[in-house]
């Protein structure tokens, strides 16, 4: 097995080697070369590294401290300024002994050091440790990574599962005053559009939009009798429908899910209002949560054009003119005007998805 491996290590890795002594090079890669290795590049002109190394791409870089130009210890500080994750194998080359550089080296990102005169089974032994220890760390990040990935799809599969449960719950709870269910597929998107233009990433709009379709989750607690009246509600009645929104933060409370727990927030907060004037905690402007906020603009828009048990539906110029001078009352004045500059969007949407 270790045969194996270090064969694996000579006829695989890569080295660079830095000194401007070209008799110093010389003799370090023919050393190497004697020993197994053949992929190996010389430079002794230490402005040369940089580029030298972002495509070579060494496994290990043999480099002297005393150089013209760029030192040994500039080299060290241009490469961890490339940002580069990986494990930077370094063996420094200096017949300084001296601890200051030694420790300076070190602090630099240098793993191990050469003395000169260079004594061969002490060159060919560091080498092939230092080797063998970036083999193991590659293959830790590669194991690692693997893990990550099944970690993530098994994360995905368990969000897709409890997304599916909810989509059906949401689905249900909507047939009892919308007979198609298509409000909240389209509250979905309309949130996810209007998110994108407010500046939102494309992955929080991918988890916007199933997030928004859960506003009104809470309504499946609300009774028949108040969530179906053909007429104004009483106080009392009110009241009770108000907690809707508790209702449904409170049933999705509690998940590691990023789209539940953005579905909570969206829940508890799409009825508050920019003037304080919402509810359930009379939040104002910025302290509502944007989601919410968003959320908002969407279902009212398409609550006004749909028929409800307690009123027709309106036409698409009464209700713009409406939500339009809702701004700053209602709305986000910031967000409804993204939303009336592109409103042929939401319309195309509710065309689409009736």
């Amino acid at each position: 097995m270790l045969a194996k491996t270090m064969a694996f290590i000579k006829q695989n890795s890569r080295i660079l080697i830095v000194d401007d002594t070209p008799a110093n090079v010389f003799l370090l890669e023919q050393l190497l070369k004697i020993s197994g290795y053949t992929h190996i590049v010389t430079l002794t002109d230490s402005r040369e590294v940089v580029a030298t190394y972002q495509t070579f791409k060494p496994d290990l870089l043999l480099l002297d401290l005393k150089m013209p130009y760029l030192d040994g210890f500039d080299i060290l500080n241009q490469l961890n300024a490339l940002e580069n994750d990986d494990y930077l194998s370094v063996i420094v080359i200096t017949a300084q002994s001296d601890k200051e550089n030694r420790l300076k080296s070190l602090e630099l990102g240098a793993r191990d050091f050469i003395g000169k005169p260079f004594d061969h089974a002490e060159v060919i032994m560091r080498v092939t440790n230092l080797l063998e220890i970036r083999l193991l760390h590659n293959a830790t990040k590669q194991n690692n990574r693997l893990l990550e990935e099944r970690v993530a799809e098994r994360t995905r599969e368990i969000e897709n599962i409890q997304l599916e449960l909810v989509n059906k719950l949401l689905i249900a709870a909507e047939f009892r005053d919308d007979d198609t269910g298509n409000h909240i597929i389209r509250i979905g998107q309309y949130a996810a559009v209007l998110g994108q233009l407010a500046g939102l990433s494309a992955s929080h709009c991918q988890r916007l939009t199933p997030a928004a379709m859960m506003h009104d989750i809470g309504k499946i607690g609300i009774p028949d009798g108040i969530l179906l009246k053909p007429g104004p509600l009483t106080a009392a009645e009110m009241a009770i429908m108000k907690t809707h929104t508790q209702k449904g933060a409170d049933i999705l409370t509690g998940s590691a899910g990023a789209v539940l727990q953005l579905g909570e927030v969206i829940a508890l907060s799409h009825h508050e209002k920019w003037d304080g004037s919402g509810y359930p905690a009379g939040l104002a402007a910025d302290a509502i949560p944007l989601e919410g906020r968003i959320t908002a603009i969407c279902d009212v828009f398409d609550a006004l054009l749909s028929v409800r048990p307690y009123k027709p539906a309106w036409t698409m110029v009464n209700t713009l003119d409406l939500m339009t001078r809702e701004a700053g009352h209602h709305f986000d004045p910031e967000l409804l005007g993204l939303f009336l500059d592109n409103v042929d969007r939401f319309i195309k949407i509710r065309t689409d998805c009736n």
